[in-house]
């Protein structure tokens, strides 16, 4: 790991649709075991301003050892995200994409958890890969965000929280995002009120 750097819809349902078949419309890919219990929350996002800020409000949510699997297109948003919940959490240091470092700290200024975040685009195995990361050992103090983690990281956590940014494809200025939120476990069963 690098060193440290100086109004929502929800309903609770038994597993996301489409979980277990990852071509599903709306499909949410869960490739380990079968997901006990999530919450949903889906909202429209129109702009970096507007995801930024959603990431701030996120981390009024996070405490030490959540752990957060984002997935998205290229350039749909993922570290615009974390970005907003790097001010909300109050870390130290830009969050920048850590797509050449695979993971950076950044440590918190103001007595709460590290922001770990990690790029797991060119790892191409599951957790096994990702061990000299030190996740596992990382995790029970910090807020663990993982862009492109799914397939990979889901054994850190039986409790964890998805967000999957759809943005429209092709030759467009659109900056329209659907954003949705699956709380797995039972760390998440009160997202829909936390976000209020």
């Amino acid at each position: 790991m690098e060193a440290p750097h100086n109004s929502p819809a929800a309903e609770t349902v038994p597993e996301p649709a489409g979980a277990t078949d990852p071509d599903a419309v709306g499909a949410v890919p869960e490739t380990v075991g079968a997901v006990p219990e999530a919450v949903t929350v889906t909202l429209t996002v129109t702009s970096p301003e507007q995801m930024q800020d959603l990431g701030r409000r996120l981390a009024r949510v996070l405490a030490p050892g959540d752990l957060v699997m984002l997935t998205g297109e290229l350039g749909a948003g993922k570290t615009t995200l974390t970005r907003g919940l790097g001010e909300g959490l109050g870390v130290r240091g830009a969050v920048t994409s850590p797509t050449f470092v695979i993971a950076r700290v950044h440590p918190s200024l103001v007595q709460g958890p590290a922001l770990v975040h990690v790029d797991a685009y060119r790892l191409g195995g599951g957790l096994d890969e990702m061990e000299d990361l030190d996740l596992d050992v990382s995790l029970p103090e910090s807020v663990v965000v993982v862009e492109w983690g799914d397939g990979k990281v889901e054994e850190l956590s039986e409790d964890r929280l998805r967000v999957l940014i759809d943005r429209a494809t092709g030759d467009t200025d659109d900056e329209r995002r659907e954003v949705t939120l699956v709380g797995i476990g039972a760390r998440w069963a009160g997202l829909r009120e936390a976000l209020a």
